[in-house]
């Protein structure tokens, strides 16, 4: 699997089983798991704000600076199919 990123939280999708899947147990190649289930958002109301909220400890862990983390997000989801509708 090329590998892609969650095109609402930025998660690298580096194999299958992080997929999002739709209403028929398809997988979907744009969402991640964590994002999408069934064919619909898992929390189809949160904001960018908070899906960055939300991100920014999982880069922590991984070894990024708060800071870095936040700004990266704010640079990069705006970039996501899912943000890209948001005005």
């Amino acid at each position: 699997m090329t590998k892609t990123f969650c095109q609402s939280c930025s998660m690298p999708m580096v194999d299958a089983h992080i997929l999002g899947t739709e209403k028929d147990g398809s997988k979907n190649s744009e969402y991640c798991l964590y994002c999408y289930e069934e064919g619909a958002f898992k929390q189809p109301d949160i904001t960018m704000e908070q899906m960055i909220e939300i991100c920014v400890p999982f880069l922590k862990e991984e070894g990024m600076e708060e800071n870095a983390a936040r700004a990266m997000l704010q640079k990069h989801l705006p970039e996501l199919a899912r943000w890209k509708t948001v005005s």
